[in-house]
């Protein structure tokens, strides 16, 4: 297949993991449709291949299953912001590197933990496919910021990890708390933690991702200095 050429707008086009959560289909299945010519694709000179949104979306089927929203279930995003920041504070003295940290330190972090929960609502209650990656593309945005700073904070990429992975926990346990009180089917149920859940996993690439280009940044000035 003619690969086409550089794309003029980065939003036309977008990652496997990121086109994988916009139509429910796994990685490893739009990769064989990349690779038989299926859909529109390109590599990056880096190696990472990059999927056609429109094209995407074309496979969406006419009538699909709508997930639901947590704006018509009565649960406001200030409203599960303002149970997450109860948590939030908890949980922070529950990482040791997090619990050291002077406040102006900790505040930074808080602030991206906080602006991460809103951009997790706004995937889930997305009116369409196309706000839904463009929430998921602002959320990876701040997660690796958060990875940055850690690095900077000389913080491993094994703590920052598990830091992020105890900061998700208050957020679903309260998506579940919300499934219970609005009396949701188990589908219904199911379908708002596995849209919340794809999000979070992309989020920990995207922390991993910017806590590496953080510890690169150091050598790279080191190497330019000799």
């Amino acid at each position: 297949m003619t690969q086409p050429r550089e794309p003029k707008s980065d939003r036309e086009w977008i990652s496997v993991h990121e086109a994988s959560a916009l139509i429910g289909v796994s990685a490893a299945t739009l990769r064989r449709w990349s690779d038989a010519g299926d859909i529109r694709t390109f590599t990056t000179p880096g190696g990472h291949r990059r999927f056609s949104r429109s094209a995407i979306l074309g496979l969406l089927p006419a009538t699909r299953r709508q997930r639901p929203n947590l704006g018509r279930l009565g649960e406001t995003p200030e409203h599960m912001i303002r149970v997450y920041r109860r948590h939030l504070a908890d949980t922070c003295f529950g990482v040791p590197w997090l619990g050291a940290l002077e406040d102006a330190e900790l505040t930074p972090f808080r602030e991206q933990g906080r602006l991460i929960s809103k951009l997790l609502i706004d995937v889930i209650d997305a009116a369409t496919p196309e706000a839904h990656v463009m929430a998921i593309e602002q959320a990876t945005e701040v997660a690796a910021e958060f990875g940055r700073m850690a690095a900077c904070c000389q913080v491993g990429a094994r703590q920052t990890v598990e830091a992020f992975l105890i900061f998700r926990l208050p957020f679903l346990r309260e998506l579940a708390s919300v499934a219970r009180r609005r009396g949701l089917d188990t589908g219904e149920a199911t379908e708002l933690l596995d849209t919340a859940t794809e999000a979070i996993d992309l989020l920990i690439s995207a922390l991993m991702a910017g806590h590496e280009s953080a510890q690169a940044e150091p050598a790279s000035v080191a190497v330019t200095a000799e």
